[in-house]
This record gives C-alpha cells, sequence and structure tokens, in this order.
C-alpha cells in the first residue's frame, strides 16, 4: 500500500541533486531515507531512482511516480477546505513559480496584497529562469509567452506587447531604422528564454485604419551583436547605448518614462508575449488557489 510519506518521498526526490538533500528536507537520515525508497521500490516493482556517490536521479517511472504523487498531495492538503465554509478564512499553503524579471516587478508586490488579504495563507514565490519547465511542486504558473504543454489550464492575463527600444544617444549615432529591415545594419540585443528562437523577429505593419489581424506577417532573421539570457540585462545594455532590443512592454515602460530609451517602429507590431497563469487541473483546485487566480485577475487583467 502507498502512504503519504511514499508520496512525500518522491517529490523530495524529484526536487533535491542528491540523498543527503532530500533526507535534509524531509528531515531524516540518508540512510533511513535509502531503506525507505529500497522499501518502496520493492513494492511497487520498480527502480525509481539511480544514486551514486555525489548525484541522485530519477528514472522515467520515478519522475512520473513523483509527479502523480505530487498532485495526490496537493488534493490532499486541500481536503480540509471542501469542509469549511466559503466565508472561512483561507489557510495553507500556495506555491507560485514565476519568471525573475515579472516575479520581482509584478508577481511579488501583487502577492503582498494578497496575503494581507489573507494572513492565515502561507505564500511561497519561487523565481526561475524557466519557471514552466519546473512546475510540478506549484500550484500557480506565472507563464510568458506561447503555451505548448496542453496538460495544464491556460488562463490569459494580458497582451503583453514587445517594443522595439533603444537609447537616444546610440539612434543620434547610428540613426533611427524606418523599416524592420533596417535592422539587419544595426546592432541588435536578443535574448535567450523559454526556448523560443530568439533571433527570429516577427512582425505585421499596422495602421490606424488598418486591421491588425488582417495585416500581412513578416519574421527576420537578426544577427545579435548581444546576447543575454537575462531581460534585465539586455534592457541595461541598451540604456548603455549599445542596440535595439526586443522586450515585453511592462519591463521598458519606466525606462520609456525617464527616457533612457525610445520606441522605435512603433507602426509595427512585434509578436507579442502574453502572459498565461498556469494550473495544474480544474478538478479539485483549493478554495485559495481559486481566490489567487481571481485575484490575479483582477489586477493584471485591469492594469
Amino acid at each position: 500500500m502507498i502512504r503519504i510519506e511514499d508520496l512525500q518521498l518522491a517529490v523530495a526526490l524529484a526536487k533535491s541533486a542528491s540523498l543527503s538533500a532530500a533526507a535534509r528536507s524531509l528531515n531524516v537520515t540518508p540512510s533511513a531515507l535509502s531503506m525507505r525508497l529500497r522499501k518502496l521500490e520493492a513494492t511497487l516493482g520498480l527502480a525509481l531512482a539511480t544514486r551514486t556517490a555525489r548525484r541522485l536521479s530519477l528514472t522515467p517511472e520515478g519522475e512520473r511516480f513523483a509527479s502523480e504523487g505530487a498532485i495526490l498531495l496537493r488534493q490532499l492538503e486541500a481536503l480540509p477546505e471542501s469542509f469549511q465554509r466559503e466565508d472561512s478564512r483561507l489557510t495553507g499553503t500556495l506555491r507560485v513559480v514565476a519568471p525573475f524579471g515579472y516575479g520581482r516587478h509584478r508577481i511579488a508586490p501583487i502577492m503582498a496584497r494578497f496575503g494581507k488579504l489573507h494572513p492565515g495563507l502561507c505564500l511561497q514565490l519561487d523565481l526561475r529562469e524557466a519557471p514552466w519547465s519546473d512546475r510540478q511542486d506549484a500550484d500557480v504558473v506565472v507563464h510568458i509567452g506561447t503555451v505548448r504543454d496542453s496538460s495544464w489550464v491556460a488562463r490569459p492575463l494580458a497582451r503583453n506587447e514587445r517594443w522595439l527600444c533603444a537609447s537616444p544617444a546610440y539612434l543620434r549615432l547610428r540613426g533611427t531604422p524606418g523599416t524592420p529591415r533596417d535592422l539587419l545594419a544595426h546592432n541588435c540585443i536578443c535574448i535567450r528564454e523559454n526556448d523560443e528562437d530568439m533571433t527570429l523577429w516577427s512582425f505585421r505593419r499596422v495602421s490606424a485604419d488598418s486591421n491588425e489581424r488582417a495585416a500581412t506577417r513578416e519574421s527576420l532573421r537578426i544577427e545579435p551583436a548581444y546576447l543575454t539570457n537575462d531581460g534585465s540585462t539586455a534592457r541595461y545594455w541598451a540604456e548603455q547605448d549599445m542596440g535595439l532590443v526586443l522586450r515585453s512592454e511592462w519591463d521598458v515602460a519606466d525606462s520609456l518614462a525617464q527616457g533612457t530609451l525610445v520606441r522605435v517602429l512603433e507602426q509595427w507590431r512585434f509578436d507579442n508575449a502574453p502572459v498565461m497563469l498556469l494550473v495544474p487541473t480544474r478538478k479539485g483546485r483549493s478554495a485559495r488557489v481559486q481566490a489567487l487566480l481571481r485575484f490575479f485577475e483582477d489586477v493584471l487583467g485591469s492594469g
């Protein structure tokens, strides 16, 4: 029979790089954890993990067991709420995973406001470079860009256009591009994120009397002069007169207001990067997750 402790063991192993680290997270000794793992593997008749003196890794069967175990643990944690009145205070733990920049700039302040409204909750915000790839321990994932995995439920929050920007000094020195094709003669700053094709910039020409959806979509292959995996670094480089950067509107809004960056090619619309809220499943969703989703939608959807 599978016990709750077995599910907790598998989830801890999935999050840890070694048996010792998993043991520390469960507050047991490595030898006790190793014994529990062998017993669980014998019960299942499967090898869940391979381990060496320095490293632990899950087998495909172990990854599946940990992933489904995490879902079951969340459902068990939410079970008491299903018997509470709707107007009772929210309790328990909410785990949110978000990208570094957007998480700091937008999600952290929103969660602070939400926490003040619901002091009985324990809120956890985990900022990661690629939150969607490490989502099994989250109640909610904030993702920017296209969602290619349909196993989670996606709720769109904001369109989040991408704007092409450069510093005034760079534009004085190199000239202001008049069409996207002019970018081939400019220094372009590119960002590696979400496994996207970072050097293929797609755009549509839009005028005041035209339909954006009907506008012809074109693409341009950029040769990056500078490359980084951090959006804040890319924006900083642009502010330092190093080139043009294609960045989310939320990230450059302050720079535009302060005059350190200027938006160019405004008559073209580059592919947007929508802000999405992702949750594992509609079934068994706890009251605290539902409340957080509504709060996110009210704040971000209106902003």
